[in-house]
């Protein structure tokens, strides 16, 4: 961790999912100007039928909406596609059918737009230096477990700041390394005395900024069904 700043921030405008589904698209607004913003959410029916993802968002889908608005970014991930494996899972089986052309289609043409995708994994220490030089980071992770240090509890307990509308399904009947609940959330900073990250989670109500431990948030997002996916948010400035 040599070189990094002890601790950094970013001061962004929170925003509350409003349905089941929509929590990666509420982390990209999250991160765009006042004016994007209002355009976005005043035409949020319209684009997401451009974008061609209704009620069903993959990592690659935020990555085409992040072009729009152009947003300058680049995305990780292990899978270049859809592992094959996830149709045997409970999460994914009743999505990807519908899902899959238009995935595939994204992530062929991504090149195309000059968007910056590559199947690769990162450490948790080049997130974090990513956070201290260049801006914020949506992470896909699994909720199940996600944890919260202001809310001291599990996102899957129900407490605090987590209402789990978009993540409780298919999960809490199966043992624990088997359960899985996508939701995206936006890395806004870290304290390294402490060892802590600092996050926003779209499902939160009352604006605060999530916190855990450094280690437990890379296992969160680290888990089977991320495809330990990461979308590195840079700064207009750079």
């Amino acid at each position: 961790m040599t070189a990094l700043l002890p601790s950094k921030h970013y001061n962004l405008t929170h925003y509350q999912q409003r349905y089941n589904w929509d929590c990666g698209i509420s982390c990209i607004i999250m991160i765009l100007g006042t004016q994007q913003r209002e355009e976005l959410l005043n035409n949020f029916e319209a684009v997401c039928e451009a974008e061609g993802f209704g009620s069903s968002t993959w990592t690659i889908d935020l990555c085409y909406l992040l072009l729009r608005y152009q947003v300058r970014h680049e995305y990780f991930t292990r899978t270049l596609g859809i592992d094959p494996n996830y149709t045997q899972h409970s999460y994914y089986a009743k999505i990807i059918d519908k899902d899959e052309l238009r995935v595939t289609r994204k992530f062929r043409d991504a090149k195309f737009f000059n968007l910056r995708v590559e199947q690769r994994t990162v450490v948790m220490e080049v997130v974090l230096r990513h956070l201290a030089s260049h801006g914020p980071v949506i992470l896909l992770t699994n909720a199940s477990l996600l944890t919260c240090d202001v809310c001291k509890r599990n996102v899957l307990e129900k407490f605090g700041c987590f209402q789990i509308h978009c993540i409780a399904r298919n999960t809490r009947p199966l043992p624990d390394h088997k359960r899985y609940a996508g939701h995206y959330v936006v890395l806004c900073g870290y304290d390294l005395p402490s060892h802590k990250i600092f996050y926003h989670n779209p499902e939160v109500h009352d604006g605060h900024i999530c916190r855990c431990n450094v280690d437990s948030m890379d296992t969160a997002r680290r888990a089977y069904g991320t495809d330990e996916d990461i979308i590195f948010i840079y700064e207009s400035r750079e």
